[in-house]
């Protein structure tokens, strides 16, 4: 009985191609995987917290980012691309080619079926390896829930969110607006979700 071995790529051969690469990729533990393109919910609703965090932090020392800059976790060595984060103070790169950042302050990921658990899940836990992380936020697609995780003092980069290393608030109300304290800036849930409740289904 054959046995296929399924191809294990170095990093800098992952690097090597994801560099000409028309698509977007995450790299873990050897392995490249595709991302998905966004739905029309979900691209609204990226795009109207990078705007709105793009206006507030202007001529502040802080930059925010969209889905096309690449994030990697040192500690684990996972390469991905969140939906926004915000890196505040001198940004940190992987290497020369500056196209990978280390160092964020704030990320948010906008939840779609395929992810949900992923985004919630592991790929939390890898992002709290990273010690410049102070919060981190879910935003679903599909109706108004906003879930917001907030670095507690003293905390250590790694410790889970069991370990009480995390505080952890959720909100569905459409009229609250969200404190983004590490940043200094404040998100209303009636413009993220504009055009977006009752619009095209999640997918």
């Amino acid at each position: 009985m054959e046995t296929r071995v399924r191809r294990r790529f170095t990093v800098e051969e992952y690097l090597a191609l994801e560099r000409q690469s028309e698509t977007r990729n995450e790299y873990l533990d050897g392995e490249i995987f595709e991302m998905t393109g966004a739905s029309r919910p979900h691209s609204f609703i990226s795009g109207s917290v990078f705007v709105a965090l793009h206006r507030q932090l202007r001529g502040r020392p802080c930059e925010v980012h969209a889905h096309d800059m690449r994030l990697r976790v040192a500690a684990t060595n996972l390469y991905t691309y969140p939906d926004v984060f915000v890196v505040c103070g001198e940004p940190q790169l992987d290497d020369a080619y500056a196209d990978t950042l280390l160092n964020p302050t704030l990320i948010v990921e906008v939840l779609s079926k395929s992810t949900e658990k992923y985004d919630r899940g592991e790929k939390f836990t890898h992002y709290q390896k990273l010690a410049s992380l102070a919060e981190y936020f879910l935003i679903a697609q599909d109706r108004v829930h906003v879930e917001h995780f907030v670095r507690q003092a003293g905390a250590e980069a790694g410790r889970s969110l069991q370990g009480m290393g995390w505080l952890f608030t959720e909100t569905d109300r459409i009229e609250d607006e969200l404190d983004l304290r590490s940043i200094g800036c404040t998100l209303a849930l009636a413009e993220i979700y504009e055009r977006v409740i009752g619009g095209a289904s999640a997918s």
